[in-house]
């Protein structure tokens, strides 16, 4: 378990902090993450890699001179936000546009998503590229939907010496796919991993036995079998590896390839060389030859023990890049020309001070929601195990977590605009902003959404009315299925965000006051939540363990209900003309 630690909610803001000051010559902190301390050429092509603490040394520890030129790095076992990933790319590119690569989770994809659609708006060319080299994850048939696992690494890797290269943007993203698309993994685990400040796993695998397809958050295994020899658990990676061939690959025999056995936390080293001593007898007997191999840690999940196997399936063009010089904290090959550190200018950004105009009756409306959002902050501080222990079932179990810290930050950023006489606009968007950073992950891209579609609805001058929220709801409604994809029936916080929004939509348009209407609303938030437990998910994390979620509501879904049920007694009627 995760023994050093002082408070678990800075726990990555402090492992951040301390890995910059022990590489002071190889990586910088910015706003969001980190970057290269070393100048880069004008108009090179900015790789870009993040995703959450929790995996060390992805992705802090691959930033440098030959690997990534930044890392966007979130919270624990949660994505960054978009406007954390839009800070690190500003910081790295240097007028060659900006590739941003990243594990194929869902909210990396929505954060990634958004923060490159903002960057190609404001004049800097983005592309991105979610790796998905996890076989476990999802039948060959549907590979767009795997994780990104110790993959990472050779993706990362290959594109990064292709933009060091001086290759144009379009062709360092065709060569990150040709990576990602000849790349495969797979793994097993034999315990859980424990988040800083926890006193348990997020799973556990009975004695005995071991854990086989694990995921890097803390999720469960897709199977399990009895604990194995070293030469039984190479035996196993190799000919599950070897048994799926990327399209193009005939066979092994006669094939290069990048071979990674990375450890996931807590198997020793010499544990790693006894099972690659099996590995490379294996692949050399199938006539593979492996090319600079690689044994440790590379992407690893806490203290997990756990052990996968990576091949990428070289191309004339990928093994050069493959085996290229890099210079980064956690990850050195070959030689590189030091490049001369960088010195940034002192930054122009600062904390906002100010907020716009707002009239009176606005400014006693975001007192209202501040307050909600204080009964927001509370319900998921009594609920968080709870929520924790329900997403764990098919999940990582971190939904609680994730909660506390974006509603914490959603509070005390609305409690500053308040203080400085903001509207229920900038309270909520300001609201919506900390949510989304502090909390990352799919739920803090959702819940940043849905407190801006709100705030956009309620305005910075009018007197909210029931007609008025109920809009602003049904915008938060279809701001989150635009984003998420998910529909009613996927079994996530749609589930209830869709009948919460129809009601109150009804209520409001049928004369009642905004506490009666949210009361009657909440009721059938509730009903739907529970109904949950009787769907398959079809989204996110908790998809490949569907069948163990049968019976257990969806952990977003369930909070969601929790908080509208909880908030419905701060709507006083001086939040409306009724």
């Amino acid at each position: 378990m995760t023994r050093l630690s002082n408070d678990p909610a800075a726990f990555a803001d402090e492992a951040l902090e301390g890995f910059v000051a022990a590489h002071p010559r190889r990586v910088r902190q910015v706003p969001g993450g980190v970057v290269r301390a070393t100048r880069t050429a004008p108009g090179q092509v900015a790789v870009v890699v993040g995703g959450g603490s929790g995996h060390y040394p992805a992705f802090s520890g691959l930033v440098g001179q030959g690997l990534a030129h930044g890392a966007a790095v979130g919270n624990v076992f949660a994505s960054p936000s978009a406007h954390q990933v839009r800070q690190v790319a500003r910081a790295a590119e240097t007028g060659g546009g900006v590739l941003l690569a990243y594990g194929n989770y869902a909210g990396d994809v929505l954060h990634f998503g958004q923060a490159a659609a903002r960057l190609t708006a404001e004049g800097v060319p983005t592309r991105t590229l979610g790796v998905t080299d996890d076989m476990s994850s999802a039948s060959p048939t549907e590979a767009h939907k795997r994780r990104g696992v110790a993959g990472d690494l050779v993706v990362f890797k290959t594109a990064a010496a292709a933009a060091e290269a001086g290759q144009p943007l379009d062709e360092v993203t065709r060569i990150a796919e040709l990576a990602n698309a000849r790349t495969r993994s797979f793994g097993v685990a034999f315990s859980g991993c424990t988040l800083p400040g926890a006193d348990h796993p997020l799973f556990s695998v009975p004695e005995g036995r071991m854990a086989v397809g694990l995921g890097i958050h803390g999720e469960p295994g897709m199977g399990e079998q009895p604990v194995p020899t070293a030469d039984e658990a190479a035996e196993l990676l190799v000919a599950t590896v070897l048994g799926e061939l990327p399209e193009g690959v005939g066979s092994p025999h006669g094939q290069r390839a990048a071979v990674i056995l990375n450890g996931l936390g807590s198997v020793k080293y010499e544990e790693l060389f006894v099972v690659y001593r099996r590995v490379a007898q294996l692949l050399a007997d199938a006539g593979v030859e492996a090319v600079d191999p690689e044994v440790g840690e590379l992407v690893t999940s806490f203290d997990m023990a756990g052990v996968s196997l990576t091949l990428c399936w070289l191309t004339d063009e990928l093994e050069p890049l493959w085996t290229a010089p890099a210079d980064a904290p956690a990850y050195r090959k070959g030689a590189v020309e030091a490049a001369d550190l960088f010195v940034p200018a002192p930054s122009a950004e600062t904390v906002e001070e100010t907020v716009p105009p707002a009239t009176d009756a606005s400014r006693e409306a975001a007192r209202t929601v501040l307050g909600a959002l204080r009964v927001l902050k509370d319900t998921v501080g009594v609920h968080a195990e709870e929520l924790g222990r329900i997403d764990a079932v098919a999940g990582d179990g971190d939904h609680g977590i994730g909660m506390q810290r974006g509603s914490t930050g959603a509070y005390e950023a609305a409690a500053r605009a308040e203080a400085l006489g903001a509207g229920a606009e900038t309270l909520l968007h300001r609201a919506a902003d900390a949510w989304a950073d502090r909390a990352g992950g799919t739920s803090g891209a959702l819940w940043g959404v849905m407190l801006r579609a709100l705030g956009t609805a309620l305005g910075d001058t009018e007197r909210p009315s029931a007609p008025v929220v109920a809009a602003g709801v049904a915008r938060a409604a279809e701001g989150v299925m635009e984003l998420g994809k998910a529909e009613v029936g996927d079994k996530t916080m749609v589930d209830v965000l869709v009948p919460f929004s129809y009601a109150l939509t009804a209520a409001a348009e049928a004369g009642q006051p905004l506490a009666t209407a949210w009361d009657t609303a909440a009721h059938s938030a509730s009903a739907a939540a529970e109904a949950t437990a009787d769907l398959l998910p079809r989204m996110g994390r908790a998809r490949p363990h569907a069948e163990k979620s049968l019976g257990t509501p969806d952990a977003g879904a369930h909070s969601l209900a929790l908080i509208v049920r909880a908030v419905h007694g701060v709507f006083v009627p001086t939040m409306e003309n009724h």
